[in-house]
């Protein structure tokens, strides 16, 4: 039996995440007690193959306080258990209850939106840190999140999944990534007035970058680390890996070596996937 789990603060996209999964064939339930998180799987186990459970701070305290000898339980049985923690900015969850207009848990007379927030937070810190996989969903869309979740967690041919995204260092570095490069030191298409308007996905930013030496060093170094260092995560029994590659406005530099790194590890993970968040 397959166990998701998925977890993280309130308005981040966990309805979002196991509505996804249910189309994808999983058996889903929300805010189940903890404690009872035995007994289910126990009965299910004969009757469904993929199960999704949502836990979040609805939670009691005490019942949270028991998920980490419960998770620790179901992997040394062998049952295949996979921790997903979604999380966005406070802005943007600020945002998310002011536009639906609904009533976050933790909030109180005593208690405002934004305490609740940082609260639920520190809530829920035990239960990030044993996350398989942390989903930064600020810049996701209702859509890209359906599609993340689904090809990254939801596919029924498990093996690693492995994401490589672009990103611009001025909007901030993705919270979910676990190997950062900084690829700021190669030459800047935006400085050339003809490529200003273009992506690293257009001809010429692509053309352009080939011709630096630079570029392909850089490019033939990233190669080589993930090929030496991807295997051992695996022989780690590491689930997923996110690879984020940095420019300045995430728009030329990054994206063009995403790209490039995807197309050259693609041969041996063939489920890679490849984002580019500021497009």
């Amino acid at each position: 039996m397959r166990i998701v789990i998925i977890s993280g603060r309130s308005g981040s996209g966990k309805s979002i995440c196991l509505h996804a999964l249910e189309d994808a064939g999983f058996y889903c339930l929300d805010n189940l007690p903890v404690s009872l998180l035995p007994e289910l799987i126990s009965h299910m186990g004969d009757h469904h193959e993929s199960l999704a459970l949502g836990i979040d701070a609805r939670n009691l305290p005490k019942e949270l306080a028991s998920f980490y000898p419960l998770l620790t339980q179901f992997k040394e049985q062998s049952t295949s258990c996979e921790l997903v923690y979604l999380d966005a900015d406070d802005a943007t969850l600020m945002k998310r209850f002011s536009e639906t207009r609904r009533k976050h848990p933790l909030t109180s007379p005593s208690l405002s939106l934004s305490e609740a927030i940082r609260e639920e937070q520190r809530m829920l810190a035990p239960i990030a840190e044993l996350a398989d996989v942390r989903i930064d969903t600020t810049h996701y869309s209702v859509h890209e999140l359906r599609q993340a979740i689904t090809t990254r967690v939801g596919a029924k041919n498990q093996g690693l999944s492995l994401l490589i995204e672009s990103f611009g260092f001025k909007f901030g570095v993705p919270a979910d990534s676990d190997f950062v490069f900084d690829v700021r030191c190669l030459a800047n298409p935006y400085w050339q007035t003809a490529l200003r308007g273009h992506t690293g996905l257009d001809a010429p930013v692509m053309a352009f970058l080939e011709t630096k030496p630079e570029t392909k060093t850089m490019l033939q170094d990233i190669t080589k680390f993930l090929k030496h260092w991807i295997p051992e995560f695996i022989h780690s029994h590491r689930n997923y890996l996110t690879v984020a590659i940095g420019c300045t406005g995430g728009q030329h530099r990054s994206v063009f070596i995403a790209e490039a790194l995807a197309k050259q590890l693609r041969i041996d993970y063939p489920q890679l996937q490849v984002r580019h968040r500021e497009l």
